[in-house]
């Protein structure tokens, strides 16, 4: 299977690292480098990489044949560190915060606390989804401000009309 250019980037970052980590000399490492630049197919890449420790390299999927295919080795597990699970308290921050005008308003004062309850645990724990609880936090802040606005101007109407 031929190649992309994604690919040979992954190669280049597998051989950086094995540089850096003095898995190859100056000279072996810019005559791989070459090779990675010529390279068409994923056998010639992978031959380049076999002998380091690989990252994240994509093995194509086998094509269909009718012959027996010679054994290829599978990548090892990638040295990337696992995603980073979104907090819940964000996530429900902002589904409150999106149900606000189905709900009329009721949903803000959830959101808002649940926005900051989330943060705060962001900050303590290093979770993701500080996007979510701050866009939870302004949409029940508005909703609040808006509400007050319109209580106000309830108010404001109500004093002018007289008895």
């Amino acid at each position: 299977m031929r190649a992309s250019h994604a690919d040979r980037e992954r190669a280049l970052d597998v051989l950086k690292a094995g540089f850096a980590e003095g898995r190859l000399t100056h000279a072996e490492y810019e005559q791989r480098m070459a090779r990675v630049q010529q390279a068409s197919t994923y056998g010639e890449l992978h031959m380049l990489v076999a002998d380091l420790p690989q990252g994240p390299m994509a093995v194509p999927a086998p094509a269909p044949q009718h012959y027996p295919q010679p054994y290829q080795p599978q990548v090892p597990p990638t040295f990337l560190p696992p995603p980073v699970p979104n907090n819940s308290s964000a996530t429900a921050s902002l589904v409150c915060a999106v149900l606000i005008p189905f709900t009329a308003g009721i949903t803000a004062v959830p959101a808002v606390i649940l926005g900051h309850k989330a943060r705060a645990e962001i900050r303590r724990t290093g979770e993701g989804g500080d996007g979510m609880a701050t866009v939870g936090l302004v949409l029940g802040w508005l909703s609040i401000g808006a509400f007050l606005l319109f209580l106000l101007s309830v108010v404001a109407a109500a004093a002018a009309a007289g008895p």
